[in-house]
Parts: structure tokens; C-alpha cells; sequence
């Protein structure tokens, strides 16, 4: 996709276009908590080598491309082109082999049984309850039988300090409550689904997997 012109895909769900200010935003007015944040996201993925995963709503790649370092094949979607271009230079000035696309999580151009493992950071928030219900649907549609699904985002419609200053950055949209995702998610077939606290301000896990059989 690197020098071609991309064409943002439709989605209900919320779309952030300024990627060139993103990563330091994030940094800045996060006072660093987006690395720990990145970083208790792949210790909970728990990538083994081989592995194919996806990134759902990968924004400018950092974590995309952070677990390349572990996994064999790895794949980055998100609605806005303006965050593939960026996500692509990085990985390329990196020496990271990361495919990145324009795309959504409610229409996800993959075939059935594609990865082993699908991630979602501070972006399920962005997304209305309809789209989180066909999202998952994707998702589970796209991994392999015994795939996991991991997802990290605001656990509750939370008054904390890094929520409000991650709101300024369009990160706070709405919230995620954990109950109902995690509901959701069941709802939608997944089995084995946890949900917990990261232990990292608001910031909460939810972890399905796709039935094997």
C-alpha cells in the first residue's frame, strides 16, 4: 500500500485523521503511560514465534510493529489512512515487515481462520454497540479454531487523570463497560472470556477465544 493513494473506509465508528502529532501527544499527555499500556498488552497476548496476528485498529503501528518482533506474520488495520501512511514509514524505517491496510473491524478483509491471535487497543471505546457486536463477529470469523482475542481499553466511563487527558487526544469517545463487553462477547461465541483490570489506571483487559471443533 506504501505510495499509493488510500480511500478511507466507511464506518459509524469514530476516525482520528491527525496521525502526524499522534505518537507525541499520546506520549506527552499520557506522561508515558501509553508505553506501559503497549507493554501490558503484549505481555497478556502472550505471542508465540509463528504466530499470525492482527492488529485491529492499529493507528501510527507502534504496537503492530512491537510485536512483529515476536510473532512470525503480522497484519495492521485501521480506518484511517492518514495512520496506514504513518504506521507504514515507521515499519519501513524500523526494517519491520508489518502489512498494513486501510479497514475496519465491522467488514475486516481477511478470509475465515486467517490469524491466531487478534488485538484491539483504545479503540473498542470509538465504536457504537452495534459495531462492537458485528466487530466481534469479524473478529471471531477470522481466527483460527483455539485463536485468541485480546483487548485493552477504559474499563468503566471512568473521572481519572490519564482519561481525561487521553480524551483530549479523541481517545475517550465513550467508555467500555466491562460487564456488558464481556457479555458481548459471549454473545457473539467466544469462548474463555475474561475481563480484569490491568493495573494501569482505568485501562482493562478482555480476553476471548474462538471454539475449537
Amino acid at each position: 500500500m506504501q505510495g499509493e493513494k488510500m480511500s478511507a473506509p466507511e464506518t459509524k465508528g469514530r476516525v482520528i485523521h491527525w496521525a502526524r502529532w499522534y505518537d507525541l501527544g499520546s506520549k506527552l499527555l499520557s506522561f508515558g503511560r501509553d508505553k506501559a499500556i503497549r507493554a501490558k498488552a503484549l505481555e497478556l497476548a502472550a505471542i508465540q514465534p509463528g504466530e499470525k496476528v492482527l492488529d485491529v485498529g492499529c493507528g501510527t503501528g507502534t504496537l503492530a510493529i512491537a510485536a512483529s518482533q515476536a510473532a512470525g506474520e503480522v497484519h495492521g488495520i485501521d480506518p484511517s489512512p492518514e495512520m496506514i501512511e504513518l504506521a507504514e514509514k515507521k515499519a519501513a524505517r524500523g526494517g519491520r515487515n508489518v502489512r498494513f491496510q486501510a479497514g475496519v473491524i465491522e467488514a475486516l478483509p481477511y478470509p475465515d481462520g486467517e490469524f491466531d491471535l487478534v488485538l484491539s487497543t483504545l479503540m473498542l471505546h470509538h465504536l457504537p454497540d452495534d459495531v462492537k457486536r458485528k466487530g466481534f463477529t469479524e473478529v471471531l470469523r477470522v481466527l483460527k479454531p483455539g485463536g485468541r482475542f485480546l483487548a485493552v481499553d477504559f474499563g468503566s466511563s471512568t473521572d481519572s487523570f490519564l482519561g481525561h487527558l487521553l480524551a483530549l487526544l479523541g481517545h475517550r469517545h465513550g467508555h467500555v463497560n466491562a460487564e456488558n463487553l464481556a457479555t458481548t462477547l459471549r454473545e457473539s461465541g467466544f469462548g474463555e472470556v475474561e475481563a480484569g483490570s490491568t493495573g494501569i489506571d482505568a485501562m482493562w483487559f478482555f480476553k476471548g477465544k474462538a471454539r475449537e471443533g
